[in-house]
């Protein structure tokens, strides 16, 4: 949600007039910038810390200009209970800008994943046709590119002269009778590239045949077809490619945040805009290896039968992938998520008109609703409109969100380390010393405890890293980049 500069300021002065008979706004008035607070404005309160409210997240411990903008510090006092952690809003200004909040529930979110892929050849079915042996072309039949053929259809007339020659010898030594002489010409013949069905029809006709009718061996599309009537070829030289159609491939792209959710071997849904109203079931094959490092998506392969030929390479497919994980979550609704781009944070009511920000640590979204793994309790309220607004003027009284990481580590044994491998179920670190453990740097696999403790991570990564002991093993619950690598 984007708000411009006009909308802020209209929406600052609707709430600044339906609270001017309480004196505040969202919260009581500071001192503007560049006042030296009085006794009698600070009611003897002790001042904290000093802070730039466009940085509030540094503290000076005296007055001055801030080393970041041209304008003074702004003093921050000390507050009985949560004054200084939480903003007072009225309730005239909650009305005014139709403040709405949701309550923290536990469930599941929806177990399938949808997504959008593309048909393309099965890449298990393709047949090469090359020459065994040197010769001429005598005749192309009427095919080309593109050209769907079934098992059997020929393609291409060989005449080898070579072949003439040694079928000529073979059959000379059929007629002395002699086994071995006989043996040692049968394996001649299959040395200079014939087939066995070939050496049998010479050996019951008693007559050669030098011109090898090439077909395709499995039935599908031809893709190339390199020859042509007259030409010379040579042994080992491609003719033809033919790609078969009896099953099609469909890659779909996912985030990588759900690939520890998918299986190979789970069925899959397809529906094709060419096919309306006609859905197709398969099954997954494979997870590809690697993720896209533009749109950090890695890509889920499936098969489906294609026994009719209707499915094209090239179409595309709505998908939806069974996700194998369905444990109750935390959930919040998506619009009530503030992404700053480094974290995530949420804007939590706390009753009596009171709301601070809370960081939280986000994991699966699906039918508008994210999985909150750390920094969120069940039944807590949080708001889904005007936290914008909200979050501002609590960044400009410096009031800091509790940090959901640190919550998390909470319990946890810590090291530091730099990431080797990583997929959705474990991880290879390459890692310091677990102090807490007694254990050694050393690099070995770890399983993690959810497919998104490693999202947005990549090999190589330096991480700060957080684990439980079980009785497996360590589970790793935290990875944490450090030193500021993109």
């Amino acid at each position: 949600m984007k708000i411009s500069a006009f909308g802020f300021a209209a929406a600052l002065l609707a709430v600044g007039v339906g609270a001017a008979s309480s004196g505040y706004w969202l919260a009581q008035k500071q001192p503007e910038h560049g006042e030296v607070p009085s006794t009698a404005q600070t009611g003897e309160r002790k001042v904290l810390y000093w802070y730039d409210p466009m940085q509030p997240e540094q503290r000076f411990d005296k007055p001055g200009k801030s080393p970041y903008m041209d304008m003074e510090l702004a003093p921050k006092y000390a507050g009985a209970g949560q004054e200084s952690s939480a903003l007072s809003v009225s309730a005239q200004a909650v009305q005014n800008l139709g403040m709405r909040t949701s309550t923290v529930v536990r469930g599941e979110l929806p177990s399938g994943i949808e997504a959008v892929g593309s048909l393309a050849y099965n890449q298990r079915e393709v047949a090469n046709l090359q020459a065994r042996a040197g010769g001429f072309v005598e005749r192309v039949y009427g095919r080309a590119p593109g050209d769907v053929l079934p098992a059997g259809t020929p393609l291409v007339d060989l005449l080898i002269p070579e072949w003439s020659a040694a079928q000529l010898e073979f059959i000379a030594v059929l007629r002395t009778g002699d086994a071995r002489l006989i043996t040692a010409a049968q394996e001649r013949l299959r040395l200079l590239g014939m087939t066995r069905t070939l050496i049998e029809h010479v050996r019951r006709s008693g007559k050669p045949r030098a011109v090898q009718t090439l077909t395709t061996p499995i039935g599908g599309e031809l893709q190339a077809l390199e020859v042509r009537a007259g030409m010379t070829v040579e042994a080992g030289q491609d003719l033809a490619r033919i790609n078969g159609l009896s099953t099609i491939w469909l890659d779909a792209a996912i985030p990588e945040a759900l690939a520890g959710a998918v299986q190979v071997g789970a069925s899959i849904d397809a529906n094709l805009t060419a096919f309306p109203g006609q859905p197709l079931q398969g099954r997954i094959i494979a997870l590809l290896p690697s993720a896209d490092p533009q749109t950090r998506t890695v890509t889920v392969r499936s098969e489906l039968p294609n026994a009719t030929g209707k499915l094209r390479p090239g179409m595309f497919a709505a998908v939806s992938l069974n996700s194998t994980t369905e444990q109750p979550a935390l959930l919040v609704p998506s619009e009530a998520v503030i992404r700053t781009g480094k974290r995530a944070l949420v804007m939590l009511a706390d009753g009596d008109g009171r709301y601070r920000p809370q960081e939280i640590i986000l994991g699966r979204e699906a039918d508008g609703r994210l999985e909150v793994l750390s920094g969120l309790k069940e039944g807590q309220a949080v708001v889904t409109s005007g936290q914008f607004l909200i979050d501002s003027e609590a960044s400009l009284q410096g009031i800091m969100a509790d940090n959901a990481e640190q919550d998390l580590a909470k319990g946890l044994h810590e090291s530091h380390g730099v990431i080797r491998a990583l997929d959705g179920k474990q991880v290879t670190l390459e890692h310091g010393p677990f102090e807490s453990l007694s254990m050694p740097g050393m690099t070995m696999p770890f399983p993690l405890a959810r497919p998104e403790v490693g999202a947005g991570l990549k090999p190589g990564d330096p991480v700060r890293i957080g684990a439980r002991q079980t009785d497996t093993g360590l589970l790793i619950e935290l990875l944490s980049k450090e030193g500021g690598q993109p």
